[in-house]
């Protein structure tokens, strides 16, 4: 198998992170690119030209990342998304949360590269609202958080990641003392060492 991704990226950090958490790194090839550049490879297998992409090995592709983590969750008998249940659900609902956390994050990135005449300080008080309301949503909930890594652990470790790596005005672990507290603590796994944006 073949993985396109952005080391930039925290959805291709997702996805990364659970191919170290499920052992698969031997199984597939990562190539590392910029989707902004022409990656003719990636463009034919996601006509979207996005990362993360996975190329499976009957040629078929997959994507965006909450896809391509069912499917690798399927590879190895230990699962980061419990099969049914109650449980199952909660696992995708953080996942969606800490996504859209990203999205919003990630537009907020996008909107202050344009000219500063060009930028919309709505929409970027809209999208950092988000993200706000997210964090108070999580830093009540933190408890509720498996001891057992699941997908969930790993999508929150890559928002909060991308958090410090883009948007480290926010100081979200000032208005969140037992996140900032789980994060430091989950931020040593190997899967988040080998996976740090760059």
């Amino acid at each position: 198998m073949k993985l396109f991704y952005s080391k930039t990226s925290p959805y291709s950090r997702k996805v990364r992170l659970v191919i170290h958490e499920k052992g698969l790194q031997k199984t597939i090839t990562s190539v590392a690119c910029n989707p902004f550049d022409e990656v003719p490879e990636l463009e034919a297998a996601n006509p979207l030209g996005k990362v993360p992409t996975l190329i499976m090995d009957d040629g078929a592709s997959l994507y965006d990342s909450p896809v391509i983590c069912a499917y690798l969750d399927t590879l190895t008998p230990d699962r980061l998304i419990p099969e049914s249940g109650r449980e199952r659900w909660n696992v995708l609902r953080w996942e969606a949360l800490c996504d859209g956390m990203l999205d919003a994050t990630y537009n907020i990135v996008m909107e202050r590269r344009r000219d500063t005449q060009e930028q919309s300080a709505g929409w970027i008080a809209q999208w950092k609202s988000q993200v706000i309301r997210s964090l108070d949503h999580i830093e009540a909930g933190i408890d509720m958080l498996s001891n057992q890594a699941t997908l969930a652990h790993l999508a929150l470790g890559a928002a909060l990641g991308y958090l410090d790596f883009r948007l480290q005005d926010l100081d979200w672990r000032s208005q969140c003392p037992a996140l900032a507290a789980w994060y430091e603590d989950f931020s040593v796994r190997d899967a988040m060492q080998n996976t740090w944006p760059e």
